[in-house]
């Protein structure tokens, strides 16, 4: 199979067949169209169709780290050869059969094939009184959030992609970026009048969780993404694009993060450090920060684990002192400076000891194990489960903490941001502050853009949004060029075995820190503000033409 028609298609124009009164039954007593579907045949079925989608998300939970993370001045990866897949991308040098690149394109299209069919679908069953009204708002509105949100990924990660309804569409032809974001905003404003209210389960699309969606979406597109002749301009030079917006669009972004805090049933949870782990998922805490997250029961049950904590933790206590050796875990963070300028800043910062553990007590043999130069680098907290004993060692196996897609802190720092873009930064104090307030540190009466974007990185790191937030204020370049500033990216760090600057001998670990610095420096470039529309799943061309400038 050369091209993606038939996957992305055959069910797509099944699905049209059925609404062009192409198919028949021979029972269609119920009907009032004289035909019915054959794939939902009551409410039930028609949730269960939209629930198939989910198959394509799950495999994608860790993966997202592995292009949004690595791909940034934050992460390093020592998953396996350094021809893999997560070292490629580590390095900047990915390229269009790169398998994270490969896997994300293809599951987020797949899911949309089944969000296309859940809606051309369901059309035929209503009409039919197959289902009832209930059961059509619950299956269309949760597939139309779905694919907003695929294509919303999309369209960050590749720019113009091929763009596929319930009612057609070229698989091989590039949308613009402004018909994507179209598509995007049509479906989710139909699934917040689709969805039911938030009812704490953040597992389940609400009308709420349509609404972040809608803000995040809004101040993406507001942030003017550069087109594809644009990517072309600079695709070869190591200099960002200059920075622009759209005040409309902004505008958007504050109206919809304000339905979201106006409902009143969304809430920060008060201790920051409940957020993460397998006894906190799913609003546990009956906190209502999480607002829609993926749902993961472990490798056995679902599509694919969340191996979120796997990556970030593979090997707990082989490393760091007490450790036996240096197993170097999937992804590792790139450097000590991640730590120690934010501990500089804001020492007593609530946020900087779950986000980077410096040590750490095995519950096995009760030994603290210090993450910290000349030893090991700082291990990313967020992909350690501490929500019950022994969850460190327990959750590198098991992979089923589910992954949060949207928390209320986003809402609340969308709507400062967007206000801080347009000039009213006295009126972005009060959602800024909130998350300020919960972190113990000191509050402003107008935060700068300088000090918004320094927020997300406090609130957020290594929760998959570093890559697009550069993608956002054009300073892809510029972030990862501060790698130079970092203790390992110094030259005497390049050989194991050697003395480097802090009087200690480089040890394997520390000689592939410094690889990774300088490969992130050297190659990053103007095209990796796309990533290149990829091969299929088992290598086929897709046949989408042009590939993105630059690979």
């Amino acid at each position: 199979m050369k091209k993606l028609n038939s996957k992305l298609f055959s069910l797509v124009l099944a699905s049209s067949a059925i609404i062009a009164g192409l198919s028949s039954c021979s029972d269609d007593s119920k009907s009032t169209t004289g035909v019915l579907s054959q794939v939902i045949t009551d409410d039930a079925t028609a949730l269960s169709t939209a629930n198939g989608a989910y198959s394509h998300w799950q495999p994608l939970s860790s993966s997202f780290s592995f292009i949004i993370e690595l791909n940034s001045n934050k992460l390093t990866s020592f998953e396996g050869e350094e021809s893999e897949a997560g070292p490629v991308n580590s390095r900047f040098e990915q390229q269009p059969n790169t398998w994270y690149q490969v896997k994300i394109f293809n599951h987020l299209l797949l899911g949309v094939t089944n969000d296309n069919e859940t809606i051309a679908e369901s059309v035929v069953a209503l009409a039919a009184n197959q289902i009832s009204e209930a059961g059509y708002a619950a299956a269309v509105g949760k597939a139309k959030f779905l694919r907003a949100l695929a294509y919303l990924y999309l369209v960050q990660l590749y720019g113009e992609v091929p763009l596929i309804t319930e009612n057609g569409g070229s698989s091989t032809e590039r949308a613009s970026i402004d018909d994507i974001y179209t598509q995007i905003v049509s479906d989710l404003t139909e699934a917040e009048l689709l969805l039911k209210d938030y009812s704490g389960d953040p597992v389940t699309p609400s009308k709420q969780a349509a609404e972040a969606l809608l803000a995040r979406a809004y101040l993406t597109w507001g942030d003017n993404p550069l087109s594809y002749d644009q990517v072309a301009a600079i695709a070869e030079g190591q200099v960002d694009p200059q920075f622009s917006k759209n005040d409309e669009l902004l505008e958007k972004a504050v109206l919809y993060a304000d339905k979201v805090i106006n409902s009143g049933l969304l809430a920060l949870d008060p201790d920051y450090s409940k957020l993460f782990g397998r006894d906190y998922e799913s609003n546990k805490r009956g906190t209502n920060e999480h607002l829609f997250t993926i749902k993961h029961d472990g490798d056995a049950n679902d599509a694919q684990g969340n191996h979120q904590t796997h990556c970030s933790w593979t090997f707990p206590f082989q490393n760091g002192e007490n450790g036996q050796g240096f197993s170097e875990n999937h992804t590792e963070v790139s450097d000590d400076n991640l730590y120690d300028d934010w501990y500089a800043e804001y020492p007593n910062d609530k946020r900087l000891a779950k986000t980077y553990f410096t040590s750490l007590t095995n519950p096995s043999d009760n030994n603290t194990y210090k993450y910290y130069s000349p030893v090991y680098t700082p291990i990313n907290g967020k992909g350690v489960d501490q929500s019950y004993g022994n969850a460190e060692n327990l959750e590198i196996t098991f992979n089923s903490v589910d992954r949060i897609e949207v928390r209320y802190a986003e809402v609340l720092l969308i709507k400062a941001e967007a206000l801080v873009q347009l000039g009213r930064n006295s009126e972005a104090a009060e959602s800024f502050n909130k998350l300020r307030e919960r972190a113990g540190i000191e509050t402003v009466s107008a935060p700068t853009f300088e000090q918004i974007k320094r927020e997300w990185d406090y609130e957020f790191t290594y929760e998959q949004k570093t890559l697009l937030n550069s993608y956002r204020w054009k300073d892809l370049i510029s972030s990862v060029k501060k790698v130079a500033n970092y203790k390992h990216f110094d030259d005497s760090y390049a050989n194991a075995g050697e003395v480097g600057a802090d009087g200690n001998e480089v040890s394997s670990f520390f000689a592939k820190i410094h690889k990774h610095l300088k490969a992130k420096y050297n190659n990053v470039s103007g095209r990796h503000y796309r990533q290149p529309i990829p091969t299929g799943l088992t290598g086929e061309d897709l046949g989408i033409l042009p590939q993105n400038p630059g690979y």
